[in-house]
């Protein structure tokens, strides 16, 4: 192997190696690896990004899983109530990998300016609920404080703050229906103290955020009845298995459902980005494979005479063979190499810096997402040279069929 490597090395230090006939076909075939992995990692990391964005959008409206009482309802707003006397409630501990469970209510409503009007959903909170995620698309002012009974403190989105011109401090009063439509709707007066921003205009057009005491007192519930159960997990890989479980633990008047389930549409429109990106490495690696195929016969082709040579002193062909393999990892590296400079760097100011926005209304991201698995870069770069590798094995079957005796005249 030693001198495989000593021989590849000469040949790639040599003068004629930069300046033969194959030199500008050699560049080309490393500006395709450089390009095919650039593709790749942009595939990769923007279609994994946007799923994930997608994915932690619909769950922080929603939960994981949500447990719900059966009934006819298709609208957003809570009915038929469920008590929180459970045995699954306040900690979900019937099912291992549930990290926390918290109880909603859905109040339809509408807000009333007095030049305008907006039909909204109130998403009731208690104390128990999550905040980790509406934080996240906190873009003005704070969460609502809900430690005093009947807070009338609220969080609106962007969208619907821009509709109403609303700023962080307004009051604003919100209409609800009775059960009996003949009698005047309740009125209850809200201040805001945050503005969200979560880019996933169907929801954001539809939820602002209070107390859930309010929710109550409207429904005449009492304070241990609530709408529904929002569930989250720790690890969404294992959702499929673990929303399996919640539902076998849970009574048989209530239902469980995955947010996969309750938004299968949106769920099975992400998955499509996972073929997408297997389709867009398949073809990066052919391409660029079948360029350095090309380079390399062309590289062999011109070093016939060196191989009729080495034949003639006794070197085997898988030898020689190897001093190409050695010499085309060499230029599939400096391929790679740049490649991920490029890649990479592409994409670290995309994502701090936004340069290519995106369209809410169709991506439910205003911007492309980037999403940096270090361990799938890894497995892209090596599986880019093993398959690089293993095609170029083909065309080295050219070196056993050269003659020495013909080699050494060839021209």
């Amino acid at each position: 192997m030693n001198f495989e490597y000593f021989l590849a090395k000469r040949i790639i230090a040599s003068k004629s190696y930069k300046s033969s006939i194959s030199a500008p076909i050699i560049k080309i075939g490393i500006a395709a690896i450089a390009i095919g992995i650039v593709v790749m990692l942009i595939a990769v990391a923007t279609g994994k990004g946007l799923q994930q964005k997608i994915r932690e959008k619909v769950v922080a409206f929603n939960g994981h899983a949500t447990i719900t009482n059966y009934d006819n309802n298709v609208s957003q707003e809570s009915l038929v109530p469920l008590s929180t006397d459970q045995e699954f409630y306040p900690e979900f501990n019937l099912v291992d990998g549930v990290k926390s469970i918290q109880a909603v209510a859905h109040k339809f409503g509408i807000i009333r300016t007095e030049d305008n009007f907006e039909g909204l959903v109130l998403k009731g909170v208690g104390l128990d609920y999550n905040w980790e995620y509406m934080q996240s698309f906190l873009v003005d002012g704070r969460l609502p404080n809900l430690e005093d009974n009947y807070s009338p403190e609220v969080l609106v989105s962007k969208i619907v703050a821009d509709r109403l011109d609303f700023n962080v401090g307004d009051d604003f009063q919100m209409l609800f229906a009775k059960e009996d439509v003949n009698k005047l709707p309740f009125i209850r007066k809200f201040s805001i103290v945050g503005i969200y921003n979560s880019g996933f205009q169907e929801l954001d057009k539809t939820f602002i955020l209070g107390d859930i005491q309010h929710v109550q007192r409207m429904n005449k519930w009492s304070d241990t009845m609530v709408g529904h159960f929002e569930i989250f997990v720790d690890d969404y890989e294992n959702l499929d298995d673990i929303g399996r479980k919640i539902y076998q633990y849970t009574p048989s008047t209530m239902n469980a459902e995955t947010v996969k389930q309750k938004y299968i549409s949106i769920f099975e429109w992400i998955r499509i980005f996972d073929t997408n990106i297997y389709a867009i490495i398949n073809i990066m690696i052919i391409v660029a494979g079948i360029n350095m195929i090309t380079a390399l016969l062309v590289l062999i082709l011109e070093r016939t005479q060196m191989i009729g040579v080495l034949k003639s002193l006794g070197s085997s062909n898988w030898s020689i063979r190897k001093v190409f393999l050695i010499n085309a990892s060499y230029l599939i590296l400096r391929g790679l190499f740049w490649g991920n400079l490029i890649g990479l760097g592409f994409l670290i100011l995309q994502s701090n810096f936004g340069l290519f926005p995106l369209n809410p209304d169709v991506y439910y991201v205003s911007e492309a997402p980037v999403f940096l698995d270090w361990t799938f870069i890894l497995l892209l770069n090596i599986g880019t040279l093993v398959a690089c590798l293993l095609m170029l094995l083909i065309p080295t079957i050219l070196v056993s069929r050269i003659e020495p005796v013909k080699a050494m005249r060839f021209e």
